[in-house]
């Protein structure tokens, strides 16, 4: 059974930094594409960065230069280091499998809750 668990998340103040964890289970982890995404209150689930099973990263506009996603394959871990917060970046923030085009249909966590405000 995949299983992904996702934690870091806190509040925080506007400029600050987070980094969050996604820990898998039940899976293969170097070869595939994995990526954070996030859903804000009354939005749809977005993606957010993902990583290619060959270590190309690529990030939707909003966060490029502040956001950054990295594994470690040994420890079958995703993070994502977030800096530079905005009140926007408010949301649940998720960990799954990257599919080009389309959200994963299986296998989301509870996800890790990021508040920005002061």
């Amino acid at each position: 059974q995949v299983q992904f668990v996702e934690s870091g998340g806190d509040l925080v103040q506007p400029g600050g930094s987070l980094r969050l964890s996604c820990s898998a289970s039940g899976t293969a982890f170097n070869p595939y594409p994995l990526a954070w995404y996030r859903q804000a209150p009354g939005k749809e689930r977005e993606l957010v960065a993902s990583h290619s099973g060959q270590g190309t990263e690529s990030y939707v506009d909003s966060v490029k230069g502040r956001f950054t996603i990295s594994k470690d394959g040994t420890r079958k871990m995703l993070f994502l280091q977030m800096n530079s917060l905005k009140p926007e970046d408010t949301a649940v923030y998720y960990c799954n499998f990257y599919y080009p085009n389309q959200l994963p249909r299986l296998y989301w966590g509870q996800g890790t809750q990021v508040t920005v405000s002061s």
